[in-house]
């Protein structure tokens, strides 16, 4: 029997400092349970009559994926709204769109460019609002690392998680998910491709052990996980040969890898580009979780949205 506390219904999760470290751990416990019922086959209507607008201005495959199949099968309606087809993409302020779209659903994931428009959809919704992907954050990728990370090494506080490559949304709702749940986080970039200082400062006020160097080889040292992720990210395009001879020796291979700890595990957040920002070999060899990592997007959201949908 699965058990939802109702602490955190009508949340918003724009921003993973938002939300306090037990209340993170609220959301991985239950995906832990939503993830063991589905292996049983059992069917948890927790959404029943409930549906959830989902709002992309961005391409999608897990986000997308992982959300609607996980509203379902919660026993709620995802409404696919795509950008093109709603007012917002014609000029309507997202204000308006929230105060409308509040009046329909019960619900309301959005991923998009600016985390403004995340934050004013929010100030101005009656539902929960969830960051699906902004260029600032990418929260519910970081539940899914955690959970992973928890799943295959036992726990959370005290682990030494690396990560290598650009100072990006990932790596910022990574660091600030770190900072909640007692991992100490090492990010290894270029100059020039640093975490946002004020992100930086926001996950060490949290109480977060926070280390930034230009070596790829002092941040994997002794790593429990070892995290990395596309060099040119959505919109990026333009910059992308620049961005290849600035991440030269950044990608995880099996060479650097021998750094970390011998139990150490790989994630990468994905789609990923093998030979740029990781070798071939180490996406599909024994070390990495990435492909678990991607199956806990949809537990971890099915939680999430277990959580916070009245």
């Amino acid at each position: 029997m699965v058990t939802v506390p109702s602490q955190l219904k009508g949340r918003h999760f724009t921003r993973l400092l938002d939300w306090a470290g037990d209340d993170l751990r609220a959301v991985l416990d239950l995906a832990d349970e939503l993830k063991a019922a589905r292996a049983c086959g059992e069917k948890i209507p927790l959404l029943a009559g409930r549906t959830v607008a989902l709002i992309f201005h961005k391409p999608s495959t897990r986000t997308r994926v992982s959300f609607q199949v996980g509203i379902w099968e919660l026993g709620g309606l995802g409404l696919d709204l795509p950008r093109g087809e709603l007012q917002l993409g014609r000029g309507e302020p997202a204000r308006d769109t929230a105060l409308v779209l509040s009046r329909y659903v019960d619900g309301i994931v959005v991923r998009t460019f600016a985390q403004s428009e995340v934050e004013e959809l929010a100030a101005h919704a009656t539902v929960p609002v969830i960051n699906g992907l902004t260029d600032e954050e990418h929260p519910c990728q970081a539940l899914a690392d955690a959970m992973t990370i928890r799943e295959r090494l036992g726990a959370l506080e005290g682990i030494r998680l690396a990560y290598v490559g650009d100072g990006n949304n990932v790596c910022v709702s990574l660091m600030h998910m770190a900072a909640r749940l007692g991992i100490d986080f090492a990010a290894a970039t270029p100059p020039g491709y640093e975490p946002p200082k004020e992100a930086v400062e926001a996950a060490r006020r949290a109480g977060g052990a926070i280390r930034l160097t230009h070596d790829p080889r002092q941040a994997v040292a002794d790593a429990d996980v070892v995290y990395t992720d596309a060099w040119t990210s959505m919109g990026q395009e333009d910059e992308r040969d620049e961005r290849l001879r600035a991440f030269r020796g950044f990608t995880v291979d099996g060479r650097l890898l021998r750094l970390a700890s011998p139990r150490a595990i790989v994630l990468h957040c994905l789609p990923a580009h093998p030979g740029e920002e990781i070798a071939e070999d180490v996406l599909y060899g024994p070390r990495s979780a990435v492909w678990d990592q991607a199956e806990n997007r949809l537990h971890a959201q099915k939680a999430l949205l277990a959580l916070v949908v009245r």
